[in-house]
């Protein structure tokens, strides 16, 4: 492996902070430390984890900080679900679609470097 910023799954997260920073930009303005800031901290948090746990000297380590992302993921997959029944957002089927090949791709990398440590 290169660096993290050669992962697909990085990649891809990347481009979902993006999304998420563009959705929550039309959210209510009393949202602004509410809904909003809890979700783009989640985001930002996927792809950092990521970045963070392949810098780590073991794979083990990695594996630690894929699963800290997978809990984000979680996290922003509740809020998206806020969202839309709050009626802040009123679909978000390609947010949610990245979203579940995010967590698709987190779980597959999990499995490849469980398998590697066995």
């Amino acid at each position: 492996m290169g660096t993290h910023k050669d992962l697909d799954v990085w990649q891809l997260s990347m481009e979902f902070v993006v999304d998420i920073y563009k959705m929550t930009k039309i959210f209510p303005s009393e949202e602004k430390y509410g809904l909003s800031s809890q979700m783009r901290r989640a985001a930002v948090s996927i792809p950092s984890n990521i970045a963070e746990g392949a810098a780590r000297k073991n794979t083990k380590e990695f594996i630690q900080f894929l699963y800290y992302s997978l809990g984000s993921a979680a996290e922003i997959e509740t809020q998206l679900e806020l969202s839309k029944r709050l009626n802040f957002v009123k679909n978000t089927d390609d947010i949610d679609k990245k979203l579940h090949s995010i967590i698709r791709m987190l779980v597959g990398l999990i499995k490849s470097l469980k398998n590697k440590l066995n």
